[in-house]
């Protein structure tokens, strides 16, 4: 099968390569998924599961991306809940081969059933970013109807569903990010929007919640604008300036199948759409790692051309 596959750790980008490999095992537990579409973190190529194994042994040649759509072609031994020739969606194994290739092995509690209704390059923008975006709002700030919330980067992938799913429980919300990004997120439903590049992140004043995903400067600025008994929520690095009398939470997402399943549900609904950035074959996956210009929204890997 092919797949986009890392080799040399200090190669970054230029080390994406596609190339053959056999087609994968199902372990206990597993099923084979065929890829229709997969998703990529950009600053996957630095995370030490890319290139090791849960023991830390090298497992080089190694296949990134983390989210996938597409169709069970085999069981694993005990697997359950899943059918062959049912469409899912959902996460791969950060220490195992990922998404960026024809087959991939997941663990089947990893995955949720993909309704009709829902497209598969659609589907692949939404587990990270629809998951990470709710854990941090809500299994970890706990917003609720009333509070404020600042949502850095709310044109991106994580940003944009965290505005929507912001609004949906009906919190004020305050998106960030350049001044290109200003009507996609208002559109969203967005109460307000700061350009970062020409507007003082401070005059935002006091919020309940702010939620980051860039990190650096703008973390620790952000730390100021929590009200107290407020949250910073970041997903960007662990924090080492908290807010004065709130609380600080640095998290990385985690596979929840009832949860992808509501937020598949929430789509149905119209009440929450992914941003597709860009679409491109897997032949051009290094290309999509470093981008040639920026775009909303997440961008995919279409890998099986016929839905």
């Amino acid at each position: 099968m092919r797949a986009i596959t890392v080799q040399d750790r200090d190669a970054g980008v230029s080390g994406l390569a596609l190339t053959e490999l056999p087609h994968p095992h199902a372990a206990e537990n597993d099923v084979i998924v065929q890829v229709h579409a997969a998703g990529f973190t950009p600053g996957e190529l630095d995370w030490p599961g890319t290139w090791t194994d849960r023991a830390g042994r090298d497992r080089t040649p190694s296949v990134p991306g983390h989210e996938l759509s597409g169709v069970v072609t085999e069981l694993g031994y005990g697997t359950t809940g899943l059918t062959v020739g049912q469409r899912v969606f959902g996460l791969t194994d950060w220490t195992r081969n990922g998404s960026l290739a024809q087959y991939t092995a997941v663990e089947a509690r990893n995955l949720a059933p993909l309704p009709t209704y829902v497209d598969h390059v659609t589907a692949a923008a939404l587990p990270i970013s629809g998951l990470t975006a709710w854990q941090a709002l809500f299994d970890h700030a706990h917003l609720l109807t009333g509070q404020s919330v600042l949502i850095h980067g709310s044109a991106g992938g994580v940003g944009s569903i965290a505005v929507q799913l912001a609004r949906g429980v009906g919190a004020r919300v305050i998106g960030t990010g350049r001044a290109g990004d200003r009507d996609t997120v208002l559109g969203l439903g967005a109460d307000a929007f700061v350009d970062l590049q020409a507007e003082k992140l401070e005059d935002i004043g006091e919020v309940d919640v702010v939620l980051d995903v860039i990190g650096g400067e703008i973390l620790a600025r952000s730390t100021a604008l929590v009200r107290p008994g407020g949250t910073l929520v970041t997903i960007a690095e662990p924090v080492t300036v908290h807010p004065r009398d709130g609380r600080a939470v640095f998290f990385v997402v985690e596979p929840d199948r009832a949860r992808l399943a509501d937020l598949a549900q929430r789509l149905r609904d119209g009440h929450l759409k992914p941003i597709v950035g860009a679409v491109r074959p897997l032949a051009e996956t290094a290309a999509a790692f470093a981008p040639d210009k920026r775009t909303p929204g997440k961008t995919i890997i279409r890998v099986t051309e016929d839905e």
